[in-house]
């Protein structure tokens, strides 16, 4: 799905420059390297903080344990989308409120978010799903009225621009409370393993997040609070500081690669391609289609068969997993999220897809429609 090995091999030498350099140090941990990481992230976004973390799961953690969040708490998220999103909010003892999404963005939904709020409600962590920022003013409207924290989940979407109506435009992740991304391999920013971050504009939230990721600590051996151990290590960090400058030019390939899906599928009666929305810029983690009156997992196995790797991304609803099932909750209660369960399909997405892999690549699921 994603070709890791020709992108490092296009950076290879600044890669291992700086990996050689953190090794000559010994500054594994909390090193330079990471130092300038985070200036630099923090520059690109336009936010006034980055904490730097393990992974995008402890990300979303450690900002509702800072936001001072309780057992109990309820905290509204969507139900089409990656298990961590819902993980950490049971993990904490919080009650996870799932709501359904819009049909064309897949990305929550505000008015399903203002009917699910009750006195208990605390929270919203919209995610910026497949690339593209969610209704982002909608929701702080939603958030402002009955005075809730909003935490963006960007870890599939940094580099995305939201665009307001006024025309000014902020990074997704940093237009709320706390935004949280993930550094995992696959991401349009990753690392050579796991990794996270952080982002907020407010010192004081800030100044907790720094401490819940160090074990709770502001200074060191005291410890004001209950925090975890999360940190990006030194090495990983010098790899997202070389990738960070290519960040905008991995975007512009990935929308690339879009355009020629976007073309090869345009009108086709069993596909829909996916929804640029006018207020947000896309980076297509996911290039994601739904399918229409066909067999998606024939579809699947067929482009398997031609050795072309596709996903499902997500094959079952948040509300209909093992771990989460709710008497709250039935099938039939998130139409739009069940329906996109069943006909999904993602596509390769990389920057280094060439005119031809891409030819082949629609050819092949064009090949199967027609059969």
């Amino acid at each position: 799905m994603v070709d890791l090995k020709s992108q490092y091999e296009k950076i290879k030498s600044e890669v291992d420059k700086g990996i050689q350099e953190v090794i000559d140090s010994c500054a594994f941990i909390n090193g330079p390297a990471v130092k300038t990481f985070q200036a630099d992230l923090e520059y690109y976004l336009g936010v006034k903080h980055v904490i730097p973390c393990a992974n995008g799961t402890d990300a979303l953690q450690v900002s509702m344990m800072a936001l001072g969040l309780k057992p109990g708490d309820e905290v509204i998220t969507t139900s089409f989308t990656f298990i961590a999103t819902a993980e950490v909010i049971a993990l904490l003892e919080l009650t996870p409120v799932l709501v359904d999404v819009e049909p064309d963005t897949f990305n929550i939904d505000p008015k399903a978010v203002e009917k699910a709020i009750t006195a208990k409600t605390r929270a919203i962590v919209p995610v910026h799903l497949f690339g593209q920022c969610a209704d982002m003013e909608a929701l702080q409207e939603i958030a402002d009225k009955h005075d809730l924290f909003i935490i963006e989940d960007a870890c599939q979407a940094i580099g995305a621009d939201y665009i307001f109506k006024d025309g000014s435009r902020k990074k997704a992740g940093t237009i709320s409370n706390v935004g949280c991304t993930s550094f995992f391999p696959s991401k349009n920013l990753g690392c050579f393993g796991d990794g996270g971050a952080i982002f907020t504009n407010n010192d004081k939230l800030a100044d907790e997040m720094r401490a819940v990721v160090n074990h709770g600590m502001k200074v060191r051996y005291y410890h004001d609070m209950i925090g975890v151990n999360s940190r990006l290590d030194s090495i990983q960090a010098a790899v997202l500081k070389v990738k960070l400058q290519y960040l905008d030019d991995y975007a512009k390939e990935r929308r690339r690669a879009a355009d020629h899906y976007d073309n090869a599928f345009k009108n086709h009666p069993k596909l829909q391609t996916p929804t640029r929305w006018e207020n947000s810029t896309h980076v297509f983690h996911q290039y994601t289609l739904v399918t229409k009156d066909i067999d998606r997992a024939a579809l699947q196995q067929y482009l398997m068969s031609k050795n072309v790797p596709a996903m499902i991304y997500y094959p079952v609803p948040l509300h209909m997993q093992k771990a989460y099932l709710d008497p709250r909750y039935k099938e039939g209660d998130f139409p739009v999220t069940e329906m996109l369960s069943e006909r999904v399909i993602s596509l390769p997405m990389s920057t280094e897809l060439d005119e031809k892999q891409l030819e082949y690549i629609t050819s092949s699921v064009i090949e199967f429609l027609e059969q």
